[in-house]
């Protein structure tokens, strides 16, 4: 049974390019709250990080543009999806003037819909907070990998999105959406550092909602 499904409605927006317009680090807190959507499976964003570009030399960004990270410097409203670790892919959402380096980490969700398909894409969970709850984890969870990097999050088709008012999603498989659903971001998110770099751990540009149990750490 999908945790919170009550909380959502056919009564739902989707964010458009001209959203992610603004520096990562503006748009990161506007984004808690909100749902990403990948197919038929659903989350509500409870933990974002900002990445610069060459002032932030915790970006991939930092020295330049590159095969790997070209995506990072827009349009803004891209995905940019990258492996790590050798086994893990991660998601980014695109932001600030196209042609300039910057990006949000997508970091954990609260589970909404398509908890079935979740609990397929990842066996090692044990528990509901283990399905979304780092970088990694949601990516695996909602399908998200390479074949996504440089896509151009939907901005249409969201009236599609649910059947008959809060039945099953019926996007389409693989399709990504950021939507909003009325739910506004904390009036006060929690702040840290950035989680897993080694430098640039003075910038308090990590953000999530506060005592949720689905954030990373």
């Amino acid at each position: 049974m999908d945790a919170n499904a009550g909380s959502l409605d056919a009564n739902l927006t989707a964010l458009t390019a001209a959203d992610f317009t603004a520096s990562p680090q503006v748009v990161a807190p506007t984004l808690l709250n909100k749902i990403l959507v990948c197919g038929k499976v659903a989350g509500r964003i409870v933990e974002v990080e900002a990445y610069g570009g060459d002032d932030d030399p915790g970006s991939h960004g930092y020295r330049g543009k590159t095969k790997r990270n070209e995506v990072m410097f827009g349009p803004p409203g891209r995905l940019y999806v990258y492996f790590t670790y050798g086994m893990h892919w991660c998601a980014n959402i695109v932001c600030g003037d196209d042609g300039v380096c910057g990006a949000v980490l997508l970091r954990a969700l609260e589970p909404l819909w398509g908890l079935e398909q979740m609990w397929k894409a990842r066996p090692a969970a044990k528990k509901p907070t283990d399905l979304c709850s780092g970088p990694a984890k949601l990516t695996q969870a909602l399908g998200i990998a390479k074949a996504h990097n440089g896509y151009e999050l939907q901005a249409e088709g969201v009236e599609g999105f649910f059947a008959g008012g809060g039945a099953e999603p019926i996007g389409g498989a693989g399709a990504v959406f950021v939507l909003d659903d009325g739910t506004g971001p904390p009036a006060k998110p929690a702040l840290s550092s950035r989680v897993g770099i080694s430098v640039g751990q003075e910038r308090l540009w990590r953000w999530f909602v506060s005592g949720n149990p689905h954030v990373s750490r």
